[in-house]
């Protein structure tokens, strides 16, 4: 879908687009940073013709707009992470092999996921939803890794929101001027990632170390 598509849904449909189009980027590339940052512009009241509606009733208020936009974007990347988590929970591994071309998830990537997984552990799901390029592709390899329901949404859900309250703000502070920010990230998005995972690379061994002091200094001394 043309960029362009995104930005004309979410100016026409609003928080229904934004739930719509980020439930879909949890499973698949759906131009989640594009779809954020332009709610946020929206929701700043930048674009006279667009307008942030919650149940019918315009939300005025460029905080509240804000707000609004945001928490459309998390529940629906929620909403898509869930189904992306049982399909891999309850399809494993066959499933996605045989389907996976339609979801984008290549040997490639599942083998990327993996290793992901085998290095960060549970921390990978929050990292990875919060991080552009990867977040589509943690949901399905969640599932099939037998991270649990109870385990992976709280894990998403902090992800999701650093994500969609990150970028929405980010738009709601340029307001037309929302493209510098979307460029800026695709220029920067494989930088991005990699600063991701070295900070929480060093996040883990320093509990690693902590915890492996903590156990010599209450062994008995010798």
């Amino acid at each position: 879908m043309p960029l362009a598509s995104f930005t004309s849904l979410v100016g026409d449909h609003g928080i229904y687009a934004v739930f719509a189009l980020m439930a879909a980027a949890a499973v698949v590339p759906a131009g989640s940073e594009l779809v954020m940052v332009y709610a946020g512009a929206v929701a700043s009241g930048a674009f006279a013709s667009a307008h942030v509606l919650l149940f019918g009733h315009r939300v005025d208020t460029p905080v509240w707009a804000y707000v609004t936009m945001a928490v459309a974007g998390v529940l629906g990347n929620l909403f898509g992470a869930t189904v992306g988590w049982t399909v891999g929970a309850y399809g494993g591994r066959p499933f996605v092999e045989r389907h996976g071309r339609w979801l984008h998830v290549t040997p490639a990537r599942l083998e990327r996921a993996e290793h992901w997984f085998d290095r960060f552990g549970a921390v990978a799901v929050p990292l990875g939803f919060a991080a552009p390029v990867i977040r589509s592709f943690v949901a399905i390899p969640a599932g099939m890794f037998r991270i649990g329901l109870g385990r992976f949404l709280p894990a998403a859900a902090v992800g999701c929101a650093a994500f969609c309250f990150g970028l929405a703000g980010g738009g709601w502070a340029l307001g037309r001027s929302y493209d510098r920010l979307h460029s800026g990230l695709q220029d920067a998005g494989i930088a991005i990632v990699a600063v991701v995972v070295v900070v929480a690379a060093l996040a883990i061994w320093r509990v690693r170390r902590s915890s492996r002091l903590s156990r010599r200094a209450s062994d008995p001394a010798r």
